[in-house]
């Protein structure tokens, strides 16, 4: 007899959801090779790929420029940000019909703990296949379901049969299933620690999950009882409906490699601003602040800085982004991207600053009054946008062009299954 589910846990992942959500709106686009992202002149970068373009090799994360010359007959779109959540914000409620304990990844794929719902809802089999059935007939898209006792192994499964595939792994097939997908397939494995596990003469999941754990620890440090855990199909973690975001960063990728300083500053700040709005839109305070510069060659430099305290500001931030880019750029020399976030979130940040996020004033010894100063910010820009109110020096980055692909994708190397 089958082993009884312990848990039930789902994963939903609609399939190629930019581009699909754009052949839903324009039916004249079925069954063409479609990406949506930024143009091929201006360094654009493909966001997402309809399953068409993907037979020329066409994925997330590519140059536009590369896309087209894999398959010259694209269509590429800009992409429609706001449209995009409003379908998200649709789905989301679609799944909390079926769990009240669904988590989020992104816009286009979430978890849900369905423990329990077989006494109203049926088998794990019959339950996909009512997610699927729901989100085919209310949203006219289609989405790929996994589920299995974990969260790991659900979304293996998801990506087992794409697209619009269901996969369910019982509890006695979990360990089967999972030693039998590459190496790489394991959350941690990237190519670094792939090739140091093949150097160790671990290149199965199912030698990693045989591995000792000191010898584990001498090629992977202090992870290696973790990977074994996946390895063998473990994965206790919870289900957390709405968890707040790890980071929150935002980036330029210019048209054309930047060398001046002022607008390369003025950038900063800009970018500076848009993270701190989304900081207090969500009600959270960073103490870390990353930078983020690609040069012309492609080589990409990351720094961080931490803070005593926890912020949202924008000035505070620009400051310390400005103090990581000024130790990594050289003057005059090009640069093909910025980028700037924040980490290490709290929900109550001792908010601390100068008035005009000039790196000149003083920090303002009134919270309150910053926090009006805050909340004045982003009515006005909620209401007619970011051009609407900015600070002097950020005007300087409107004369470039962000290129790059849309904000809000998760890492590429998580999608595109």
């Amino acid at each position: 007899m089958p082993a009884a589910f312990d848990r039930v846990i789902g994963h939903v992942d609609m399939d190629s959801f930019y581009a699909s959500v754009e052949v839903r709106d324009d039916p004249s686009l079925a069954g063409k090779p479609l990406a949506v992202g930024g143009s091929a002149e201006r360094r654009g970068v493909v966001s997402s790929a309809s399953y068409e373009a993907r037979r020329y090799g066409v994925r997330s994360a590519m140059p536009t420029a590369t896309a087209l010359q894999r398959c010259p007959d694209l269509i590429v779109l800009p992409g429609r940000m706001g449209r995009y959540q409003e379908v998200s914000h649709r789905l989301m409620a679609i799944l909390r019909e079926f769990s009240p304990l669904v988590e989020p990844l992104s816009l286009d794929e979430a978890f849900l703990d369905l423990s329990g719902a077989d006494r109203l809802l049926g088998t794990p089999v019959e339950i996909g296949t009512a997610v699927r059935e729901r989100i085919r007939r209310e949203l006219g898209l289609t989405a790929s379901v996994g589920i299995s006792n974990s969260k790991f192994v659900a979304k293996l499964a998801s990506d087992h049969e794409k697209p619009d595939g269901l996969t369910v792994i019982p509890p006695e097939s979990v360990v089967a299933f999972v030693q039998s997908l590459p190496l790489e397939r394991l959350w941690g494995v990237g190519p670094a620690t792939r090739e140091a596990l093949r150097g160790a003469g671990i290149r199965t999941i199912a030698a990693l999950a045989r591995a000792s754990e000191e010898s584990l620890t001498r090629v992977v440090g202090s992870g290696a009882l973790h990977l074994r855990a996946l390895a063998r199909g473990e994965d206790d973690r919870p289900v957390i409906p709405d968890t707040p975001p790890k980071s929150l960063s935002h980036e330029t990728t210019f048209a054309v490699d930047q060398t001046d300083e002022e607008v390369l500053e003025g950038v900063l700040l800009s970018l500076a601003e848009k993270v701190a709005q989304r900081a207090r839109a969500n009600g959270l305070g960073g103490r870390t602040v990353t930078l983020k510069l690609r040069l012309p060659d492609f080589t990409t430099l990351t720094r961080s800085r931490t803070l005593p305290t926890p912020t949202r500001d924008a000035g505070e931030i620009f400051r310390e982004s400005l103090v990581l880019f000024r130790s990594v750029h050289h003057r005059g020399e090009g640069v093909r991207l910025l980028g700037v976030g924040i980490s290490g979130f709290t929900t109550s940040p001792q908010l601390e600053l100068g008035l005009h996020g000039d790196p000149g004033h003083e920090r303002d010894p009134d919270p309150q009054r910053l926090r009006h100063l805050h909340a004045a910010e982003d009515e006005v820009v909620g209401r007619f946008g970011r051009k609407a109110l900015g600070r002097a020096r950020s005007l300087l980055s409107r004369s470039v062009e962000d290129t790059g692909s849309l904000e809000g994708r998760p890492r590429p190397e998580e999608r595109e299954r």
